[in-house]
């Protein structure tokens, strides 16, 4: 089946703590952004912690998203949002790689 691969692909990202304990960073940037921009009245600079968190791919989530800003302003929060999940996800899994080829079968979950 084709979702056999995609799965194994992401495992990357939840099978060890270094991937989880990023993940949880970026979703927690991102709950904060989500919470300034749709609850509070003055967002301000809300968007610069998820941006830093799932940075360098989140870069190209705030490029894509800017001209979706001229014209509906909740698609750019929406565009901006997938982005960051996006880049985030692409980042757990790098990290998750990485911590499995470092460390061998110890640094696994």
């Amino acid at each position: 089946p084709p979702a056999r691969p995609r799965r194994a692909l992401l495992a990357a990202a939840v099978d060890n703590w270094p991937a989880r304990i990023y993940v949880a960073v970026v979703a927690a940037a991102l709950g904060t952004f989500l919470y300034a921009v749709l609850l509070s009245p003055d967002p301000g600079f809300a968007g610069i912690w998820p941006l830093l968190a799932a940075a360098p791919l989140s870069f190209l989530a705030a490029a894509v998203s800017l001209p979706a800003e001229f014209g509906l302003p909740w698609m750019s929060t929406l565009v901006f949002t997938a982005g960051i999940v996006l880049a985030g996800l692409v980042n757990a899994v790098l990290i998750g790689r990485l911590t499995r080829r470092i460390g061998g079968p110890a640094a696994r979950g």
